[in-house]
């Protein structure tokens, strides 16, 4: 099997293994009940002695934990079985510092556990370990069992097994098949020491200190060269997560698209964030592809420029105003209106009952006048406190910039965090009866949720309807690792209602004015292809213009090694059947380590 080299095949009564340091002679067992790691980790992701405990556990010592709440160290069997389903190796939970280093000969005795990562609530697997451990050190400096090289002709193009229906389900009582499912050949290694070879990255080094490789470079590439998550059904296989055992002020600081040269290596942990990780003691050289931050094209005088932007929680008290600027006007060439999300309120996450968040706006606006940009006017309802989700007291919203030279607001009056906006006639012709307004804030779809923001904006002497949204977010989903199969999307079920309510909004407007431009944009917190994005379009109202990228480059954000889309700029039939337009993902964020904001900027130029 490719997981397993010919070496590690042998079934070896007795290994010696020799360094200058010292020798150890370790013997199979004589007795019937002795128990090996493979014995432990079993065939399915759960160990048939779990709660039981265990005596004299041989290993090589293969990496050390010396921080966080997981304290502890890897062994592993240097006399492998034949069975390519069984680990070699496991985790050894101490708590505190554990008194071994790499190369050690060890016998562990206690009890075998499965620990889940983040807790049972999360769906996650299982990371079978020795707890209330006893260790006794039988020697050291010894050689590290060699690691499994894992490639792309090794690890399987199919992602996992379906879920057994009568376990609710879950892959955990499913024998192993590693040789058919990604997941299943990753678990085969657990605890085991493993290698990556000039593994490209697909998800740029974050602050926790840990990035994302791909061992399969062809895999659903995108031009710059990441991973697209195109659908539910391919899942990019090659993906692995890589943290250091190491000091982190060495750990590579990458972007998408640079290599990790030569080899990266260490045992292979499970873990709340992301699955299965190559924890390295060992990181190749970085190797830079020279990624470049994007710029667009600048709208033509008859051509209106709309964008959307998640600036992440932006308040007065950040450090990133003049870079949010920067790229609004240079990146983005100073849209005419600029659909803003998380805008927090002038004291940021200060739970005091603040709401307002002029402070937060206008100094915006005057870093992008420093910037050379437009002094832009805007417009936004400030929430009732701490009722649309987000940080508790940060009290984040939509907020429009448009550009006074070139576009007007049509004010309507009486628009507030309780009232809801409606369509109207005005001299045969859509009009909104608030401007600014939300959306049916009173709905049961927002809550705890941002509302939709609609605006009334005229170009050129053509009114343009802009609905700004930020859905509600995936979290409390279960993650791609997670041992149901496949895995519940349990936000989807808000976001549908949300899609629904806007999409109703929208029929509103195009019922009363078939030929009325209108886009609905923002943080959508969907892909494109989901059912959220098929309900906004339903009816034919609404059609995501991401659509009209190549698949390679529908992508605004990065998440776990997968470049996706989350942010969407939808047009209402007017708008696309005129083919006048233009849609750019403009990747200036998500692909690299110093981002100022985990999305990508999305703009829609077109001539209304």
């Amino acid at each position: 099997m490719p997981n397993k080299s010919s070496a590690r095949l042998a079934a070896l009564t007795v290994a010696a293994v020799c360094s200058a340091a010292s020798t150890v002679v370790l013997t199979s067992p004589a007795h019937a009940d002795s128990v090996r790691i493979h014995d432990i980790q079993g065939t399915t992701r759960m160990s048939p002695y779990a709660g039981q405990q265990v005596t004299d556990v041989a290993g090589i010592v293969t990496g050390v934990r010396t921080y966080g709440s997981s304290r502890g160290f890897w062994i592993q069997d240097p006399n492998p079985d034949a069975n390519p389903a069984t680990s070699e190796g496991v985790f050894v939970f101490t708590g505190s510092v554990p008194k071994v280093a790499v190369g050690d000969a060890v016998t562990v005795s206690g009890t075998v556990s499965e620990y889940v990562p983040g807790g049972t609530a999360t769906g996650n697997q299982a990371l079978t370990e020795i707890t209330k451990a006893t260790v006794t050190v039988v020697s050291s400096g010894n050689p590290v069992p060699a690691a499994t090289v894992i490639t792309a002709r090794s690890v399987p193009s199919a992602y996992a097994p379906a879920g057994d229906a009568a376990a609710s389900g879950s892959v955990n009582g499913l024998t192993l098949r590693p040789s058919k499912y990604a997941l299943d050949y990753y678990e085969s290694l657990e605890g085991m020491n493993v290698q990556v070879a000039d593994a490209r990255v697909v998800g740029a080094t974050d602050p926790y200190t840990e990035l994302w490789v791909t061992v399969k470079p062809r895999e659903n590439s995108d031009r710059r060269g990441g991973t697209v998550y195109g659908s539910y059904d391919s899942q990019n296989t090659g993906r692995l997560q890589i943290q250091s055992l190491g000091a982190t002020a060495d750990f590579p600081v990458a972007n998408v698209g640079d290599t990790l040269r030569g080899t990266t290596a260490g045992p292979l942990d499970y873990n709340q964030f992301g699955g299965y990780t190559l924890v390295a003691n060992r990181i190749g050289t970085l190797g830079s592809a020279g990624l470049k931050r994007e710029t667009t094209e600048k709208q033509k005088k008859g051509e209106l420029a709309v964008a959307t932007y998640n600036v992440e929680n932006l308040d007065p008290g950040d450090a990133t105003f003049d870079a949010h600027a920067a790229a609004i006007v240079h990146n983005l060439q100073s849209p005419d209106i600029v659909s803003l999300e998380e805008i927090q309120d002038d004291n940021g996450a200060t739970n005091d009952g603040t709401v307002a968040a002029d402070r937060t706006v206008t100094k915006l606006i005057d870093a992008i006048v420093a910037a050379g940009g437009p002094r832009y006017d805007w417009r936004s309802i400030d929430p009732t406190n701490n009722a649309d989700g987000g940080e508790p007291g940060g009290n984040i919203r939509q907020v429009f910039l448009f550009n006074p030279q070139r576009v007007s607001f049509t004010d309507r009056a009486g628009g507030d965090a309780t009232t809801a906006v409606g369509v109207t006639k005005e001299h045969g012709k859509a009009a909104l009866t608030l401007s600014p307004g939300r959306i049916d804030p009173a709905n049961t779809a927002w809550a705890n949720s941002r509302k939709p923001l609609a605006g009334e904006f005229v170009f050129r002497g053509r009114t343009v309807f802009v609905v700004a949204n930020h859905f509600n977010s995936k979290g409390g989903d279960q993650g791609l690792t997670a041992q149901y199969q496949p895995p519940a999307r349990s936000s989807e079920t808000q976001r549908h209602q949300q899609a629904t309510v806007v999409n109703g909004f929208v029929k509103d407007i195009l019922a009363t004015q078939k030929n009325a431009d209108v886009i609905a944009l923002g943080d959508i917190n969907d892909f494109e292809f989901s059912d959220t994005a098929r309900i906004l379009e339903s009816g034919g109202a609404l059609w995501s213009a991401v659509k009209s990228l190549p698949k390679s480059e529908r992508y605004s954000y990065v998440y776990q090694g997968n470049t996706q889309v989350l942010d969407q700029i939808l047009v209402s039939p007017s708008i696309r059947r005129g083919c006048d337009f233009e849609y750019d993902s403009v990747h200036v964020n998500s692909e690299f380590n110093d981002q100022i904001s985990d999305h990508d900027p999305q703009v829609l130029r077109f001539q209304p």
